[in-house]
């Protein structure tokens, strides 16, 4: 005969099943501990990405942490720079990182003329991977009341300029909610960066770039923002080489 499972040993099992869901949660968030560093092979080729909200960054301190690539914000919509792009760029220019630059895809504006402003305040720098544009849903705006055939339309000016600047498209930064609501099923020629912080990134197409965290805590840098964005590049050396612009 089955024996009836004491109250009280009911309440102390559901006590350390709630206690160590708790503990997990806040392991995740202060970033002590993260998942998705479980899916990483040995060999992976890591790197960061950075604004203004990591204030002053020590690059030479950074960049000495397993690293190999960073991504700098440098504009937003079709008239916000970075306030510090240009510090950012130049001092980690003096490591060993490849750097690349990002712009902040804002649907208030022109796809062009953000494109426009992206180039002139990046134009072609020595040794730099391809332009990034970052499109996500922010502040107001989320899937219920944004129009993805207008959005489209302005991403798609917006890789026109990049395209006769730059003689590339870009790479397309997006949320797993981004890439549902914009992405899917267009840009197919476009190497992709999906964001998925949680789980590995499950999709129906090939991503380029994973940011596998945005809870990392590395040395070298204070600002506002504790955590710092980490991601991973899907190759190996010989595929990253093919993500650099060609400066003739």
């Amino acid at each position: 005969m089955r024996k009836r499972l004491k109250p009280r040993h009911f309440f102390i099992g559901a006590f350390l099943v709630f206690t160590l869901f708790f503990c997990s949660i806040y392991l995740i968030y202060t970033g002590l501990f993260i998942p998705n560093k479980l899916f990483l092979p040995r060999d992976a080729i890591i790197g960061c990405d950075v604004s203004h909200y990591q204030g002053e960054i020590q690059w030479e301190v950074l960049s000495a942490q397993k690293i190999s690539f960073a991504f700098i914000k440098a504009t937003e919509g079709s008239s916000h720079i970075d306030s510090k792009f240009e510090e950012n760029w130049n001092l980690a220019s003096e490591t060993n990182l490849y750097l690349g630059a990002y712009h902040f895809f804002s649907f208030e504006s022109p796809g062009s003329t953000q494109a426009e402003h992206f180039c002139e305040q990046v134009g072609k720098r020595e040794s730099m991977m391809l332009p990034v544009v970052d499109i996500e849903f922010y502040g107001s705006f989320h899937e219920k009341n944004t129009d993805p055939i207008e959005i489209r339309k302005q991403l798609d000016a917006f890789i026109q300029v990049i395209e006769k600047n730059y003689g590339t498209k870009p790479i397309i930064y997006t949320t797993k909610e981004g890439y549902r609501h914009f992405i899917k099923g267009y840009y197919l020629d476009c190497p992709l960066w999906i964001r998925s912080i949680l789980t590995y990134p499950s999709l129906d197409r090939t991503w380029t770039f994973w940011q596998y965290t945005s809870r990392e805590q590395l040395k070298g840098y204070e600002g506002e923002e504790t955590y710092i964005d980490m991601n991973v590049f899907h190759g190996d050396e010989e595929d990253f080489k093919e993500l650099f612009i060609q400066i003739p």
